[in-house]
């Protein structure tokens, strides 16, 4: 598909990634993307910094769209899919970033049937992002490939079979990030608490976690091995990981991916319960 029209829906931190991204990779013109939004200095925003068009009225936002992107807020997902019920164009590719929201839920109440579901994550918006993503049956090879081809610009993507998958993801990658800035900003405060200057303690433990990563995706090694080569016997290492593990450290780990599991899959519920009106989030 040349130059696809697309509309993201939800003009968020992660809309503005997809926005960013398609347009980095060149993958449509600014002119062929739309933003829409209730927040009219957001929308506004976005036409300044990127050229997109700029729009208020969701429904006005996907005429003519190859492509509409949902980025919401679970909270908000019902009213949004209300107001487009019907208005979606019947060839359009709908790609929901929405978590805990499953196709069958999103195909029933907007009337619409080539759906793409997809989990980035908050390193998409630097172009450094996974996501894991599914589809309906009813998207086609050329839509199938437009997808991929937008999910890439946010950086890897692995495409699974079962949507089941997706809440999983939404538990591991899709919040990793926050864990990974949690770890890192206690290992930054035991630096302080060493005695390290702040700006010298976030740049050891910044480098250590990029470098650690890096090294690791290039060993291709299972992580026990890497870290029983830097666990001498009776070494710092060695004491630093057996208080971890007397802590608990790799429990509460498995726990808080499990919590963050079961709160996706409750989230597609409490969608359905709250009221738009109480949540302070942006479409």
């Amino acid at each position: 598909m040349d130059a696809p029209k697309i509309s993201v829906i939800g003009p968020g931190a992660m809309g503005e990634a997809i926005i960013a991204g398609l347009l980095r990779d060149g993958l449509t013109p600014a002119q062929h993307v739309t933003a829409s939004g209730p927040d009219v200095e957001r929308v506004e925003e976005l036409r300044s910094v990127y050229g997109v068009r700029p729009m208020t009225d969701n429904a006005a936002a996907v005429e003519g769209a190859d492509v509409v992107i949902l980025s919401v807020k679970p909270q908000r997902l019902e009213r949004v899919l209300s107001g487009l019920c019907g208005k979606v164009p019947p060839q359009a590719l709908v790609l929901s970033i929405v978590a805990g929201a499953a196709l069958p839920s999103i195909s029933e109440r907007l009337q619409h049937k080539a759906l793409v579901r997809a989990m980035p994550n908050t390193p998409a918006q630097i172009g450094e992002g996974i996501t894991v993503w599914t589809a309906s049956a009813a998207v086609s090879t050329e839509q199938h490939e437009l997808a991929r081809c937008i999910l890439g610009a946010l950086g890897s993507e692995i495409f699974v079979e079962e949507e089941n998958y997706l809440d999983m993801a939404t538990a591991l990658s899709g919040s990793g990030p926050a864990y990974v800035f949690l770890f890192m900003e206690a290992m930054v405060d035991a630096g302080v608490h060493l005695g390290f200057p702040r700006r010298i303690a976030e740049q050891l433990v910044t480098q250590t976690v990029r470098g650690s990563a890096d090294y690791f995706a290039g060993r291709k090694s299972h992580p026990a091995a890497l870290r029983n080569e830097v666990t001498s016997p009776g070494g710092t290492s060695a004491a630093a990981l057996y208080y971890l593990e007397k802590a608990g450290f790799r429990t509460a780990i498995s726990r808080a991916i499990w919590a963050a599991y079961e709160r996706s899959q409750e989230l597609g519920k409490d969608k359905h319960r709250k009221s738009p009106e109480n949540s302070a989030e942006r479409d």
